[in-house]
């Protein structure tokens, strides 16, 4: 329950879909890269930019971003955290 998540430069995921958000560097996620490019399941959202974090959704597509995992992890937080007090404030409406 999520819902949007930015990814950079006006991209948006579903936060549900998503599984893991990690580091490119490691040569394991660098083949994963390759393979999701090879079946059609890439998506680059960097606008040129260096890949600094890798998205993997729950329909196995990979998303490239050009923001930091830290930063995208702190965004899905955020976005959980308005979403329970936007839950709460109704539950408080429908009370009165």
């Amino acid at each position: 329950m999520y819902g949007l998540i930015n990814i950079g430069f006006g991209n948006v995921v579903v936060g549900d879909r998503v599984i893991a958000i990690v580091n490119p560097e490691s040569s394991p996620l660098k083949r994963l890269k390759e393979q999701a490019k090879d079946e059609g399941k890439l998506i680059d959202a960097t606008y040129g930019r260096k890949t600094r974090s890798i998205l993997i959704t729950d329909s196995n597509h990979i998303i490239l971003s050009a923001i930091q995992p830290e930063t995208i992890a702190t965004r899905f937080v955020q976005a959980l955290i308005d979403i329970e007090a936007s839950l709460h404030r109704a539950r408080m409406g429908a009370q009165q």
